[in-house]
């Protein structure tokens, strides 16, 4: 991919993320996305309690809004103004930059993580290595992907796109799968990954999550198969890796 046709992926992203802030909080308190962020927040816990911890994508700050309950200090960064203002409503430290050219001295960090971020940005290369850059020695990162092995990325490839605002749908933002062993080539050599985590095995419909009765009967069997060896077939695949010494 050419620098050029980067820059133009980046901005659609931009784009397509400042369309979608006015919308985008409205159903995360409850079913589907509710249980994926409490499984989130629950993952990240014990790297992030007492830490310097930055977020690479925030977007308006429902993670990061519980994780900077947890750390010593919590940062954001996003792409886009409008999930930035959204971050800045709920009084979080947050700035605006690109996952490839963070805005942040090296070694700025403990841990560094990425949620529904990273399969979104052309140069994953770059963004990996920005993540190394700014997590000290010793630290952690946290890097979640679409995953090509998964039920998710075979209904992804079938179904139409969906519409996020007013002359905006999911294919107006780059978007790529990945198996976990290209994952790994791909890392630069000072981050080593320790384990894998996944959510979304076996959810077709997110809507399941909200049927009365059947959600939380639903929740729990996803929790069973995120913590089974078929975690690796999850539609979000989370790399854990390590900050080694250069």
């Amino acid at each position: 991919m050419s620098l050029s046709d980067q820059v133009r992926d980046e901005r659609n992203n931009q784009r397509y993320y400042d369309t979608f802030a006015a919308t985008y909080d409205n159903q995360r308190h409850d079913g589907y996305h509710r249980w994926l962020d409490a499984r989130t927040i629950e993952l990240l816990s014990p790297y992030v309690a007492g830490r310097d911890v930055l977020e690479v994508g925030c977007g308006t700050g429902l993670l990061l809004h519980g994780v900077s309950q947890l750390a010593r200090r919590a940062f954001g960064v996003d792409l886009s103004d409008g999930m930035l203002a959204r971050a800045r409503q709920r009084g979080l430290e947050v700035v605006q930059g690109s996952a490839t050219e963070l805005p942040f001295a090296d070694a700025s960090f403990d841990v560094a993580y990425s949620f529904k971020v990273l399969s979104h940005v052309p140069d994953l290369e770059k963004a990996f290595a920005e993540v190394a850059r700014v997590v000290r020695p010793g630290g952690v990162a946290l890097l979640e992907l679409y995953n090509t092995r998964s039920l998710r990325y075979a209904i992804r490839r079938l179904r139409p796109a969906f519409s996020v605002g007013a002359g905006t749908d999911e294919k107006d933002v780059f978007t790529r799968f990945y198996s976990e062993a290209e994952l790994v080539r791909r890392l630069p050599p000072t981050l080593t990954l320790r384990q894998t985590h996944g959510f979304r095995v076996a959810t077709v419909m997110p809507g399941a999550f909200r049927v009365p009765g059947f959600g939380p009967l639903w929740a729990r069997a996803e929790d069973a198969l995120s913590a089974s060896p078929l975690h690796k077939l999850a539609g979000f695949l989370v790399l854990v890796l390590d900050r080694r010494e250069t």
